[in-house]
């Protein structure tokens, strides 16, 4: 299997179908964190999975619009936002980040955890970051390269993970008069597939867009 293959929907549509439920259902911890100073407005969740994010997003009064290569994950979301009385703040969409542009413009607009191949990170995060509207914020979160375990390179080759100065770079001119906020390594305790814990770092980028 190639590198791209893990991005395509055939791939996420029958890892979904295999299993009820693959993720936790809780939004990401950097994301409760970084969004709490922020007014709510129109959001986009770029990878959205099952959507813990776009259903935590749309609980605190954001209008989300949850999108992901899988129509499984996506069909999950949007039972969930019916299940939950937020289906009125919370559309989806099927996309292709390696082929489509991103839809609309967001005042917030955030990616956890995708982990995209090295060569094509830079172009692809840009192509998320256009999507960020004037004055709005773009946070990007992903494993940090310091303290992976060794197992990870099974799944993910050691490109695939950045640090958040990395990240900065990797943008370069596409954050030309951007504020960075934050861009860090931020460490938590987590717990393996097989239920020892662990303590990981992630990087987590937080820049804002001007007006």
């Amino acid at each position: 299997m190639t590198t791209h293959e893990q991005y395509t929907a055939a791939f996420w549509d029958e890892r979904y179908s295999g299993s009820e439920q693959i993720w936790s259902g809780a939004p990401n911890a950097v994301l409760v964190q970084e969004v709490a100073d922020l007014a709510p407005g129109s959001a986009l969740d770029v990878g959205s999975g099952e959507g813990g994010d776009a259903i935590w997003l749309a609980q605190q009064g954001w209008r989300v619009t949850a999108i992901d290569v899988s129509e499984v994950a996506l069909g999950r979301v949007a039972a969930r936002a019916e299940a939950e009385g937020v289906a009125d703040r919370v559309t989806t969409m099927p996309v292709d980040l390696f082929a489509e542009e991103l839809p609309g413009s967001h005042d917030l607009v955030t990616a956890h955890f995708m982990q995209l191949p090295g060569a094509e990170r830079p172009r692809l995060y840009r192509a998320i970051a256009r999507a960020v509207a004037p004055g709005g914020t773009l946070l990007l979160v992903g494993h940090d390269p310091e303290g992976m375990p060794p197992e990870a390179e099974h799944h993910h080759p050691h490109d695939m993970f950045a640090t958040a100065e990395q990240l900065v770079t990797e943008l370069g001119d596409a954050l030309e008069g951007w504020t960075v906020e934050v861009a860090e390594r931020r460490g938590r305790d987590a717990v393996q597939p097989d239920g020892r814990p662990r303590f990981l770092y992630d990087a987590v980028l937080r820049v804002r867009r001007p007006r």
